[in-house]
Formats: C-alpha cells, structure tokens, sequence
C-alpha cells in the first residue's frame, strides 16, 4: 500500500483514470531494464524512475566523457570517468529514493544477458551497436519479454515495440535482418546527433514502458520515425516475417 507521501508523489498520475491506484501499484511492483545509460538510457532512467517504476536495472559498460553531456542528461560534469550505469542509477534514485536501482558496470551478454531480460517486466534497448540490439531481440523472443527499442542519430530519430506475447508483432530481426544489416551502424561519435533528440526518443520509449507496465493507454505499433528537421512524424506498419530466423522458430 502506499503511504501519503507516495499519493502525494504520484498524484498527477493517479488523477487519471487509466491509471489510478491500481496501475500505480503495478508500476511500484515493475522491474524495467535498461540497455544503455547513453542519449536515450537517461532520459528512460529518470522519467521511468520519476514515474514509480519500482526497480530498475541499468547496464553500461562505458564510462561518462565530456562529450556526453550534451545530451546524455543522467550525468553531470563531476561523473567524468565514472562508470555510466553507476551514475544513471545514482541520478535515478536521487530523484526518486524509492526506486531500487542496480547497476551493471559490464558488457552484458550471453547466459547473462538471458539472465537479466527474464527478470525483467520490459526491456528497454537504449543501444547504438546493431550486434547488441540483435542480443537483446533474442533474449527478449526468447523469454517472452516486451521490448522497447529507440534509435537516434544526426537529426532522426525511430521508435518500435516489439512483443514476444503477440502472435502478429513482428521483432527486430523482421525489421531489420542480420544479413543484411552487419554491424555498420552509425553513432552518435561519426556522425553526431541533436541534444533534444535524444531526450524525446527517449522520452517516447519511456512512455511505452509506462504503458506496458501499468496497463494503462494502447501499445504503440509498427515503426516510428522522427524527422527533426522538418518536426515530422511517420508511421509505418511492420509485418511479422514468417521467414525471420528469431521469432518464426
């Protein structure tokens, strides 16, 4: 049960009638995890965190540079050289003391990996490598675990969500086959990105997860992009691939 301060914490978010005190209590009760503690993993700590997400785990094996900080909002200028899931979960849980938070300060993958995502109510893949997003796809078919995935570079920006629990979503791989995709992928380092963008995808993700975790709204389909030159949305419906190699199996 949560106490008056608890009310009084979530109050903006227990007027709403989707919500309540019932998808409150399953967003205390949710453990998230989340890929990456870069561009779009802060803005998803901390709104997530801020949210009542009760536990989160935050994985990152890079540490803050000072490049970081022009977007990458869960770090300050005194986290240099630190570890950045270790900060994520410090910012986190400043913001919200109620949060558990739990920082992994290695590259997760593999037994590991699976290891996490099962635990997990949703996952969150914050991730700029396409090896990682393809580990992380698996794992969550796998385990039968929502994923959220966001992507930014430059001026654009996509959102998807892919549920294992839904016979007709499709997953990564479908969007974007292995063979086809290698692991050329762009970052942020090569190509730059807009500060803004990052927190709005972000942003977005984090509202998916909100949503899939308290039950409230309906779960973004298919693919989103953002063209922030022109403030543009696009949708694109995405069907599963009845020959992907990860979820026709």
């Amino acid at each position: 049960m949560m106490d008056d301060q608890a009310l009084l914490r979530y109050s903006r978010q227990l007027m709403l009638p989707e919500v309540e005190i019932d998808g409150q209590e399953r967003l205390l009760n949710a453990h998230a995890l989340v890929v990456g503690a870069g561009g779009l993993g802060s803005p998803v700590a901390l709104y997530l965190a801020a949210a009542g997400v009760g536990y989160l785990t935050i994985a990152d094996a890079d540490e803050v540079e000072i490049s970081n900080l022009q977007r990458q909002i869960a770090h300050q200028q005194a986290d240099l050289g630190r570890n950045k899931a270790d900060s994520a979960c410090q910012s986190a849980k400043a913001l919200n003391p109620e949060c558990e938070a739990v920082a992994i300060s290695g590259h997760v993958g593999g037994e590991a990996l699976t290891t996490l995502v099962e635990r997990a109510d949703v996952v969150l893949d914050c991730t700029d490598r396409f090896s990682s997003r393809y580990a992380i796809n698996a794992a969550c078919q796998a385990a039968r675990v929502p994923l959220v995935s966001g992507a930014a570079i430059r001026f654009s920006g996509q959102l998807a969500v892919f549920d294992p629990r839904d016979p007709k979503c499709p997953c990564y791989a479908c969007l974007y086959p292995p063979d086809e995709s290698g692991d050329e992928a762009l970052s942020c380092a090569e190509s730059g990105v807009m500060a803004p963008l990052v927190g709005l995808i972000g942003s977005f993700q984090a509202v998916e997860a909100f949503k899939l975790l308290s039950g409230a709204g309906r779960v973004h389909t298919g693919l989103s992009t953002f063209d922030g030159f022109s403030g543009q949305w696009r949708h694109f419906q995405v069907p599963r691939d009845p020959a992907c190699p990860v979820c026709s199996c």
